[in-house]
This record gives structure tokens, C-alpha cells and sequence, in this order.
């Protein structure tokens, strides 16, 4: 039976999951050389837990790949209110803030050691698992380094430079960017770029140094300048007639971007893959450039381990060697997932990794240095929601003729619905 919906799909494996459930009795009480190990589908777990078992063959990995990561955390939730938890599982950035709200159901990993490897990762990427008592809740896997992808074959035919420390120039602020896609707009009568709202707006929103709440964890979204400003920009962008109007993912997207009807678009390390498979005909006419501001993030994810798990110290060790400086870097020349561990960020696998898919860009160094000025903020169990309404209001001028002038307000009034403020 094919369950087109994902709400569907998520109470069907969850059905599987929670066959023959136990009760809510606390953790341990297993073998120690077994876990079960919960992540999502489509990123090919399997191959890192092979690795795995490659260096422990006496320890035996059950890995269930969930479904996304959304339908992950669903499954997640209905377990830790009484099914059967996992031993270990994998949680994305943006379902974290969750998770990191109910410390009591998962084991505090300090006590297993975190302490002492927490400054192997990035400052701020750790600090999104860190409760408000300080238990540390998962340790980071992977970040998502931001740049923009662009089209060299389309740049020239627009006049515009291909050499990509010439486009990084042209674009050091959004503002620059939007100018940009008038040009390149001017030139060809086409597209410049996918959509105002993940390629503009979700950028521009995560380089600011207080997001949707303040540090001492109050919402701020409708009061932030910094949120206002990256807002008129999404604005400015979707009046512009510089967008496709193609929502990220959606298929019109993918056909989109097959077919070069737009010539950039926003691009984390792990969006490479999805241009290679995607568009696997336009090999060699992609190039990496600097991001507007020079610096961004979007993605990763974070392993934990839920309080009822039967092999916690299992999990752990798999976490420890796994997620290690080393380990994220032999993860990066598997599969391209970009480590959350800066002491790697200078090694040669890394800093000299060049992708002949896109011109032969230094992707490792892009990446990695578009990780190092940012500044940590707080982000709440109600962020995704809040960027969503955002998101939509967007969407809905660049798409659906909405009016810009009430914009702003209209995203307001509907995320204090969403989040019953």
C-alpha cells in the first residue's frame, strides 16, 4: 500500500515500531553489545553503521531508517509517551528544540562524557542541545555550510562574470544579490534564482545574532529588527521578478532547475547532492560561490540517546567513535556530510576536496569557512513554526499576489495563531 500522505506514512511505522511495546520502565537492562539505532531514510545511514561494525564486529546495530526526519521526530514523540524507545536516534536541527524542552526523557550525556569532548564541536552548534539545567541532550553529526550555486553557462550568456571570486563579488550583501538578479533579469528576460523565501529570506534570517527568541528564551520574532530587515529583503526579492516562484523541493523545483530555468540558488553543503541527482545532465556548468555576508548555516543533526534505552553505554560508544574529529571526516569523504568538528576543517581531505561537478570548486574550504563567523542564538521549541509563517507570507506575495504592504502583518497574526501566543 503506497501512503502518499506523510502523516500516513509516519503512523504506519510507528505502528511497526510500537508492535509489542513494553512499558515505561526506566533505561538499561540490556546486553551491552547490541543497540537499536532509529534514523532517517534516503541519506544512507547504513553505510556509516557498516563502518561501524567494521571497527566493533562484536557489537550487533539494528538500524531502522523511520522515514524523513520530520516523520522521525513524530514517531519520537508517540514513543517517549509510552512505546518502545530506541537505544539511539537521530534527530534534525530543526525538530531538536523539541526535544531539548523535555530533558526528562533523555539521557543526560554528560554523564556519560560529554563533558569531555564537547570542545571538539563548533560552539555553537553544541549549544543547540543543551537544556536550560545544562543536560546535554545529543551530540552534533553534521552542518550545513552555506553558499550559492550558480550556472556558469547562464552567468555568460548574461554578461555576467563566471570565475566564482568574481560573482562572490558581486553580491556581498542581499541587497547586492537582488541588484544582481535585476541584471542578470534585464538580460535574459529569466529567472535568477528558485524563490525569495529559502533562497533569500532563510539565509539572510540565520546570520543574525538574535533570531526568533532573546537569549533568555522570550519571543522576540515580532519585534527583532534583525527578523524585519531579513524579512523586506524576502519581500524585495519576491517583488523584484528576479524568482522563479518555485518552492524548494516541490517538483516544478526540481524540473525548474533540470532545465536552467533559474541560474542560482541557495546551496548548504548537502544540497550539492541533490543538484547532482536532480540535474545530473548540467555536470561541469554549476560553480560555488560565497554566500551573501559571507557566512550561513542550514541543517545538521544531532544523535541522542532516549532515557528508557536498554543499551545506553552501546549508544554512547557508537557516538564517541562515530562522531569523533576523525570519525566526522572519514563521514565527509564517504558522503560529502560536512563536519561539525573545526579541528578537521584544515585537513587536506577537507580543505582540499574539490567537486568536478561544479567546476571543480573548493567546496571543503567554502563550506568550512562559511561556518566561522557565525554567532550562536537561541532556538525555541516554536522557531520552525514561526520561520514557516514567515516563509509563507513570502511565498504567498512572490506566488499568489499577496500585498507586500501588509505582509509583515499578516505572518504575525498567523503565527500567533500557530503558536496560540
Amino acid at each position: 500500500m503506497k501512503l502518499r500522505s506523510p502523516l500516513l506514512r509516519a503512523v504506519a511505522v510507528l505502528a511497526l515500531l510500537t508492535a509489542c511495546a513494553p512499558g515505561t520502565g526506566g533505561g538499561g537492562g540490556g546486553d551491552g553489545k547490541s543497540f537499536e539505532f532509529w534514523s532517517f531514510s534516503a541519506i544512507n545511514q547504513k553505510l556509516t553503521v557498516d563502518a561501524y561494525k567494521a571497527k566493533r564486529p562484536d557489537i550487533q546495530i539494528k538500524l531502522t531508517e523511520v522515514g524523513t526526519s520530520t516523520e522521525t521526530a513524530q514517531s519520537l514523540t508517540t514513543a517517549l509517551a509510552g512505546g518502545k524507545v530506541p537505544d539511539l536516534v537521530l534527530i534534525q536541527g530543526d525538530n531538536l528544540p523539541q526535544f531539548v524542552e523535555q530533558p526528562q526523557n533523555f539521557v543526560d550525556l554528560r554523564t556519560l562524557g560529554a563533558d569531555d569532548v564537547k570542545d571538539d564541536y563548533l560552539d555553537w552548534v553544541w549549544r543547540q542541545s543543551v537544556a536550560k539545567d545544562g543536560e546535554v541532550l545529543g551530540v552534533p553529526t553534521d552542518v550545513g555550510g552555506m553558499a550559492v550555486a550558480y550556472r556558469t553557462d547562464l552567468f555568460a550568456a548574461a554578461g555576467l562574470p563566471t570565475d566564482r571570486a568574481a560573482v562572490s563579488a558581486l553580491w556581498p550583501t542581499w541587497d547586492a544579490f537582488i541588484e544582481t538578479g535585476k541584471r542578470y533579469k534585464q538580460a535574459t528576460g529569466k529567472a535568477f534564482t528558485d524563490n525569495a523565501g529559502t533562497s533569500v529570506f532563510y539565509q539572510a534570517v540565520n546570520q543574525v545574532s538574535e533570531k526568533y527568541h532573546s537569549a533568555d528564551r522570550k519571543l522576540v520574532h515580532n519585534t527583532n529588527p534583525q527578523v524585519k530587515a531579513a524579512f523586506d529583503l524576502g519581500i524585495k526579492a519576491a517583488t523584484a521578478g528576479i524568482t522563479s516562484g518555485q518552492s524548494s523541493f516541490e517538483s516544478a523545483w526540481s524540473a525548474g532547475m533540470a532545465q536552467g530555468q533559474y541560474a542560482a540558488v541557495a546551496a548548504p553543503s548537502w544540497m550539492l547532492n541533490t543538484i547532482r541527482s536532480t540535474a545530473p545532465d548540467t555536470k561541469g556548468k554549476w560553480d560555488i560561490a560565497t554566500i551573501p555576508g559571507g557566512s550561513g548555516n542550514w541543517g545538521g543533526s544531532y544523535l541522542a540517546i532516549p532515557k528508557r534505552a536498554k543499551n545506553p553505554q552501546a549508544a554512547w560508544e557508537y557516538i564517541k567513535e562515530m562522531q569523533s574529529p576523525q570519525g566526522q571526516l572519514e563521514h565527509f569523504v564517504r558522503v560529502g556530510a560536512l563536519p561539525s568538528t573545526p579541528s578537521v576543517y584544515r585537513d587536506g581531505k577537507l580543505a582540499d576536496a574539490k567537486d568536478p561537478f561544479f567546476s571543480d570548486a573548493p567546496i571543503g574550504k567554502i563550506y568550512t569557512d562559511s561556518l566561522l563567523g557565525l554567532k550562536p542564538f537561541y532556538i525555541g521549541p516554536d522557531s520552525a513554526v514561526i520561520g514557516q509563517e514567515f516563509l509563507n507570507a513570502i511565498t504567498n506575495v512572490e506566488q499568489s499576489g499577496g500585498n507586500p504592504a501588509t505582509a509583515w502583518d499578516d505572518a504575525l497574526r498567523n503565527i500567533k495563531t500557530a503558536i496560540a501566543e
